[in-house]
């Protein structure tokens, strides 16, 4: 049996890699053989006719040693620096679905958790899974996000407010819960969402929970009235004209002390309906008359300074509190929380044009807020009606001056609420 050709090469590195070369660049039989069938077609002479140099050596070459590689080789991107996560969340009642990203907007993984503080902490054990956790963006921080953010808050993770995609990002690329989610994470990434979530572990979150029960009680009495007034239209005629004169005071009173009696007629169902509908009233009333007291109680105490400024009651401050929420710090300037309430002006110049629009977002209840005071100043505040004497002279319009002083209004809040924060500071140090 005949050795192997590479056997006979010896034992010499400088002999190896000629000959290897020799036998990798050396044409067989059936190579010529093709070369010269193409050769014969070959009717301009564009085909080469002898072998290639594929390989070749310049004189006095030598093998780089391992030394000399190792010094020339090139990191990876890996060996760098390590994957960092960047979690988005799309938040539901009862499932939260995540995506995982990398710092390089690549894809990792994604993962669907119940709304549990067990789901919590599944969550965050799966995304350090994956590398460093650097943020989270969670749709919803306010709503269905309230308790997973108040969590990652709390394992000292960063989390970002994520707005909802507008309309034409999701008639593009579709709706689906991994896909907000990844949206969400792309976010984060490219600096688009940048706002920080409100706290809601302070003074500020007992008003708002508070003024939601107001609030409904508030509707839920108004419309109780507005059904007594409209049965009394319609009640049988010696019932109506007795209680169609009364004020709705009286009204109240007069039908909560109606005595039906068997209910055997139109008479007796319109008198028990009426009762109802005044002890409805009553219960509501009473349920805004337990609530006043501490909202305007626990308002003070968040921020005294608000509620001495001109035209702020404890409804109005409690809404310009939640607006800001706990954590007002997250408010980068006045312009900033202006612009939350809405009442900033919207560039809108082009070419020649310059102009300003009106701001059409925000949050609509602090706009009204800052409404309602400018419009109380403008009917008892000396400066406030020579502020509007002197614009009407320029030529500005009523709406336009409300719209400029709600600016005002809203920098006297901003430097109220940093000096509420400063000197809450003050008293924990």
């Amino acid at each position: 049996m005949m050795s192997p050709w590479w056997s006979q090469l010896g034992s010499d590195p400088g002999f190896h890699r000629p000959c290897a070369l020799r036998l990798i660049c050396r044409p067989d039989a059936a190579a010529t053989t093709s070369i010269a069938n193409r050769a014969s077609s070959d009717l301009i002479g564009a085909w080469h006719r002898g072998p290639l140099a594929v390989l070749s050596r310049p004189p006095g070459w030598r093998a780089p040693s391992a030394h000399y590689e190792k010094e020339m080789a090139v990191p990876t991107i890996a060996q760098l620096e390590p994957v960092r996560v960047t979690v988005g969340v799309d938040t539901h009642k009862d499932a939260h679905v995540a995506v995982a990203m990398d710092q390089l907007g690549r894809h990792l993984d994604e993962n669907t958790i119940p709304t549990t503080p067990r789901g919590y902490r599944d969550l965050l054990a799966w995304a350090e899974s994956h590398g460093e956790v650097q943020a989270w963006g969670i749709e919803g921080t306010g709503s269905y996000g309230a308790g997973l953010s108040r969590f990652l808050r709390g394992a000292d993770q960063a989390v970002i407010e994520i707005n909802r995609p507008d309309r034409k990002a999701r008639r593009l690329k579709g709706k689906s819960d991994p896909v907000d989610a990844e949206a969400a994470a792309r976010a984060v990434l490219s600096g688009e969402a940048s706002a920080l979530p409100k706290s809601a572990d302070s003074q500020v979150e007992m008003i708002r929970a508070l003024r939601a029960a107001r609030s409904s009680a508030i509707k839920a009495r108004t419309q109780a009235i507005n059904a007594l007034k409209a049965l009394v239209v319609t009640a049988p005629a010696d019932l109506r004209e007795q209680l169609r004169a009364l004020s709705s005071t009286q009204l109240v009173r007069t039908c909560a002390r109606l005595r039906p009696g068997d209910i055997i007629g139109p008479l007796a169902a319109t008198k028990l309906a009426l009762r109802s509908l005044a002890g409805r009233y009553e219960a509501l009333a009473a349920e805004i008359r337990i609530l006043d007291p501490e909202l305007l109680r626990i308002t003070t105490e968040a921020a005294p300074g608000l509620v001495e400024l001109f035209g702020v009651g404890t409804e109005v401050a409690g809404t310009l509190l939640v607006t800001a929420g706990d954590n007002s710090e997250r408010l980068r300037s006045d312009a900033a929380f202006a612009h939350l309430c809405g009442v900033s002006p919207i560039d809108a110049s082009s070419g020649k044009t310059v102009r300003h629009r009106l701001n059409r977002g925000g949050d609509r209840q602090a706009n009204a807020a800052l409404y309602r005071i400018v419009i109380v100043r403008l009917c008892y505040d000396a400066k406030t009606k020579e502020y509007a004497e002197r614009r009407t002279t320029e030529g500005k319009s009523k709406a336009e001056i409300i719209r400029c002083l709600k600016r005002y209004v809203a920098r006297e809040v901003f430097a109220v609420l940093v000096a509420s924060r400063q000197k809450k500071l003050a008293d924990a140090a």
